[in-house]
């Protein structure tokens, strides 16, 4: 595994395997790896020729800095779970100078896919989180980049920016991958108390009831209400936002029997640590 720090070092070894006609597959990360960013790379390694993995912790996302200095770094360690995966052939690792040598200015117009859920409560982290895609995306320049579900919202941005740039990359979008409590993975599970993450249960087995709940003919309003207060049953968690929206467009569902397949989305906060997670209603 080559590991480089610089866009120059990076965009030389691409350019040599670009010329090999090499198929190159993209899984930006910002570090902390857990088993859900390993799978996004162990299927970039089945598709592609050449896997890159990019860890920055990206400071343009985070509209807390408090948030972002508690953001675990653990290098080290994720540069031996890379070389242990044998999937990862390319690992870039800027730092904050090298990737914003003077500020970004740049807007992009997103839409109400900002104003709403993450957009809604994380002012300006969809601008941030844009800024840093397009400059990766255009040091590595994949044919193939990898996303977690998990992460939705930000995965519908991502592919609108695909096709409003006309990046010539496909975006490959892969399932959540689960605690055996269910819990989604995140980064941010490193900072709960091991009776925190077994409470966090809570989350998913609550999400996977909304099923349930539209058969049993709830409206949308209650469904959020019982998604509400069945998580915050389980002492210390607290809802910041449910909401139910179209799969494809994310706008609020009102009148379920008008779509194919809707998400249910939820933020929710344990102590200072928040959680995001989804689920797909097929209907």
């Amino acid at each position: 595994m080559l590991i480089c720090k610089t866009i120059s070092e990076a965009k030389q070894i691409l350019t040599t395997e670009q010329k090999n006609r090499t198929t190159i597959g993209f899984v930006p990360t910002m570090g902390a790896l857990h088993e859900g960013h390993l799978a996004l790379i162990r299927k970039a390694r089945s598709d592609c020729n050449f896997v890159v993995v990019s860890i920055f912790v990206n400071p343009t996302q985070f509209n807390n800095r408090e948030d972002f200095e508690k953001y675990p770094r653990i290098f080290e360690s994720d540069i031996e779970k890379l070389r242990q995966s044998g999937s990862c052939d390319l690992l870039f690792m800027p730092n904050e100078e090298e990737m914003y040598p003077e500020p970004d200015t740049r807007y992009f117009e997103l839409g109400y896919l900002e104003q709403i859920m993450e957009g809604k409560y994380r002012p300006g982290h969809f601008q941030g989180v844009v800024k840093i895609v397009t400059k990766l995306f255009d040091i590595i320049n994949p044919h193939k980049a990898y996303f977690g579900k998990k992460d939705f919202q930000q995965l519908t941005i991502i592919k609108k920016i695909v096709r409003d740039f006309n990046y010539p990359i496909e975006i490959v979008e892969c399932d959540i991958v689960r605690e055996t409590n269910g819990l989604a993975m995140s980064s941010r599970n490193l900072r709960l108390s091991e009776d925190e993450r077994n409470k966090a249960s809570i989350i998913f087995k609550t999400l996977i009831q909304v099923k349930k709940w539209i058969d049993e003919k709830y409206s949308i309003n209650e469904i959020c209400q019982k998604v509400k207060t069945n998580i915050e049953s389980v002492s210390p968690f607290q809802v910041e936002y449910v909401e139910v929206v179209d799969s494809q467009t994310l706008m609020p569902v009102n009148d379920i029997s008008q779509h194919r397949s809707i998400h249910c989305c939820v933020a929710v906060f344990c102590n200072q640590v928040r959680l995001i997670d989804n689920i797909e209603i097929l209907l």
